[in-house]
């Protein structure tokens, strides 16, 4: 039903006492309040329709009143939400219930390329009498208010989601994921050469930079037809906006995208294009800069899914989120950087690959951490020795990353010297254990001691296997034993005893010697494996299964065994496996003899040399093999003590050792003219490749080692 404006001023007027102006003064007051109120006022008979609309409606919607009044506000204004509106409104008139602080959003005529959200309140209008009269609508623009609230929302949200992880891709993906499609319907985000990887972003320059695609987003995925794929290059020409805004560090705001613009038009690349022809109308050009550096590039674009163009605050928004996600960006870089200089330290120290030896037949396998820069504590090494011997270490470094590193140079250093004085396990760890101390006090001065003081407390495992007598002699500062299986596939841990970790003080290493069949596996192992291993049984007997197949390359069972231990590792820890299959020396390629203390029994033993060369087809080597031996004996039947044994071993190279009951140490020394002897040792050192002593309980052996290529050896003093 409709009523006339008096009738409303007498329903909205104040029934008092005592009335405190005149009637006039007071309608002039309510009809001010009514036409110059900045709210816009809408009231609607108990049919909807609009009978009264202040100025401030009008120009919220954009359509003069006197086309509202008498209508439902659908046929009038169809782009609102007109069955909210009115469902609204029926309910407020039915109740009689007020419905305060409701939003909705749409488009007008005063603003048709923009959304814009109004804040209504509704209340029922009724008369003197009690009856309902109609409902009011209060109508208030908050579109600038919802759009900071919801950016608000979105920077919070932006603050915990980019940076999560300290990798760059990952990042730049973040930041696009939180672009869209909330800001834009496409964006790439573009990083200059060597970001990704962690090096200095290269100085950039105007006459046009190259950029890689480290992450993109888009809205609806046709768009992404015809352009760049994530991890590609692309020029910019100096005259785009991408190459402008990357040479100044300034953004670039492209409300409309000019088809006819020179660097559009006159485009080579057919991506330029491509992005036109899927609606492309409205671009924002970011720089992602962080600590004075421009790392590289945000570029957004709306297509005809959002229409309207990219506003200042739209850009001012994008660049508080850029220079968020830059920082990130920065980190992730700069522990790449670290990361990248921290495994290459350390895998410069390791062995890239297995030296030549006959002993075993080896596989090693090395992860590194996921934390702390990428690098644990964990090493390890193969030594060949004399003998056709052949030495396995692995140990453990209670220290990450760089440190990690260092630390790990000076004990792989140490080890590896230690190793060719052909020293016992026991005896190897022992004077490591005297050294980790002795580098820490020797560093204090120098301030590096806290790096080095991680060294105390390393353990490590030392064995070393001889494919002649099929012995394996190991020894343990504190490291978890190995696992040997047999060839029958049966798997058990070496019986060895465990002692102190590195440093603590504890000198006495116990051997442990163990006779491994041929084709036996043995596996050393990282202290990681060992947490993991007893942390779930049911590993423990996957990884035994695994050791125990003989039928399976080391290389084979050191794969299986990384694959079931890695999901169990924790991040700081890294991963290190040495997988050794022994072999055997049989009497086919040794021989031995035992020799009297008789200076008179030289002669013969060179021709027992000679006759085994013949029967090996080693021929070409009886003249340095005779000198040789007739030195090595004729020294252990001067100076040393009896038993005296000679063996020459085939293997990659023709070794001959001579042993004796004597612990004198032999010195190689230059004769001078006049010297009726001192030659014996320089002339062995000609002969051979290299030579040497080592030593054990029943006495010493001196070796020598030539190539069976023929490779002749230069004798030249």
């Amino acid at each position: 039903m409709d009523f006339p404006a008096e009738a409303s001023a007498r329903s909205w007027s104040a029934n008092t006492p005592e009335r405190l102006m005149p009637r006039e003064e007071d309608l002039a007051i309510l009809d001010a309040l009514f036409t110059q109120s900045p709210i816009g006022v809408a009231v609607y008979d108990t049919r909807l329709r609009l009978v009264r609309a202040n100025p401030a409606l009008e120009r919220i919607h954009g359509v003069p009143n006197d086309r509202l009044l008498g209508h439902r506000i659908g046929t009038v204004l169809p782009a609102l939400d007109v069955t909210g509106i009115e469902s609204r409104l029926a309910t407020v008139l039915e109740t009689g219930l007020p419905v305060v602080g409701t939003e909705h959003r749409g488009r007008t005529p005063a603003d048709p390329g923009r959304d814009h959200v109004w804040m209504t309140s509704s209340f029922v209008l009724t008369g003197p009498d009690g009856r309902r009269l109609g409902v009011t609508d209060l109508i208030i623009d908050v579109t600038d208010r919802h759009r900071a609230r919801e950016r608000l929302v979105l920077l919070d949200e932006a603050t915990a989601r980019i940076g999560s992880t300290l990798d760059v891709t990952r990042t730049a993906q973040e930041l696009a994921d939180v672009l869209v499609p909330r800001l834009a319907d496409l964006v790439s985000i573009e990083l200059l050469d060597g970001v990704v990887t962690g090096e200095e972003a290269p100085p950039s320059g105007a006459d046009g930079v190259t950029l890689h695609l480290a992450a993109r987003k888009v809205s609806q995925p046709g768009i992404t037809e015809k352009l760049r794929l994530v991890g590609e290059a692309q020029d910019f020409p100096a005259d785009t906006p991408h190459a402008q805004a990357l040479a100044d560090g300034q953004p670039r705001l492209l409300p409309v995208v000019d088809p006819d613009v020179d660097w559009v038009r006159d485009s080579p690349d057919p991506r330029v294009q491509a992005l036109l022809t899927h609606g492309a109308h409205s671009l924002m050009v970011v720089p992602l800069r962080a600590r004075d550096t421009v790392l590289g590039l945000a570029h957004l674009y709306r297509t005809a899914a959002q229409p309207d163009a990219f506003e200042p605050d739209d850009l001012v928004y994008v660049q508080e989120l850029a220079a968020r996600a830059a920082v990130c960006v920065d980190n992730a870089r700069r522990y790449t950087r670290e990361r990248t200089a921290a495994i290459t330290l350390q895998q410069s120290m390791l062995p890239r690959s297995v030296p030549e030896q006959c002993a075993v037949e080896v596989a090693h396998h090395y992860r590194p951490a996921r934390a702390h820069a990428g690098v644990g504590g964990s090493w390890f090494d193969v030594i060949p020795l004399s003998g056709a011997r052949v030495a396995l270490t692995l140990g453990d470094i209670p220290a990450t990353g760089a440190e990690a590193s260092a630390c790990m140079g000076q004990i792989c250093s140490a080890v590896r010297t230690l190793a060719q004085l052909d020293l016992a396990p026991d005896e190897v760890l022992a004077r490591l254990d005297d050294i980790v101390p002795r580098l820490v006090e020797r560093e204090h001065t120098a301030g590096f001691a806290p790096i080095l003081e991680k060294l105390v407390g390393a353990t490590c495992l030392y064995a070393v296997y001889d494919p002649v007598s099929r012995h394996c002699v190991m020894a343990s500062a504190g490291h978890p034993p190995p696992v040997v299986a047999d060839p029958a596939g049966q798997v058990h841990f070496a019986n060895l005893p465990s002692n102190q970790p590195l440093g603590l003080g504890d000198a006495v290493f116990e051997p442990y010697t163990i006779e491994l069949a041929e084709g036996s596996t043995l596996a050393l192992y990282a202290q990681s494996v060992l947490a993991a291993r007893n942390a779930d049984q049911t590993l423990h007997e996957r990884l035994c299964a695994i050791i125990g197949q003989s039928g399976r390359s080391p290389n084979e069972i050191g794969q299986a065994v990384a694959t079931a231990v890695i999901p169990h590792l924790a991040a700081e820890d890294d991963l290190a496996l040495l997988v050794a299959r022994t072999r055997s020396l049989d009497s086919v390629h040794v021989a031995t003899w035992d020799l009297p203390c008789d200076p008179a029994a030289v002669a013969s033993t060179r021709s027992l040399a000679t006759r085994q060369l013949d029967q090996w087809g080693l021929e070409h080597l009886a003249f340095t093999t005779e000198l040789i031996v007739s030195e090595l004996v004729t020294n252990a039947i001067r100076y040393g003590s009896p038993p005296i044994r000679l063996r020459l071993i085939r293997d990659q190279m023709l070794i001959c050792e001579v042993s004796d009951a004597s612990s004198t140490s032999p010195h190689i020394r230059r004769a001078a003219t006049i010297d009726e002897g001192g030659r014996g040792l320089f002339l062995v050192a000609q002969c051979s490749h290299r030579w040497g002593s080592r030593y054990d309980a029943t006495g010493k052996t001196i070796w020598a080692e030539q190539p069976t290529d023929g490779t002749p050896l230069s004798m030249e003093p």
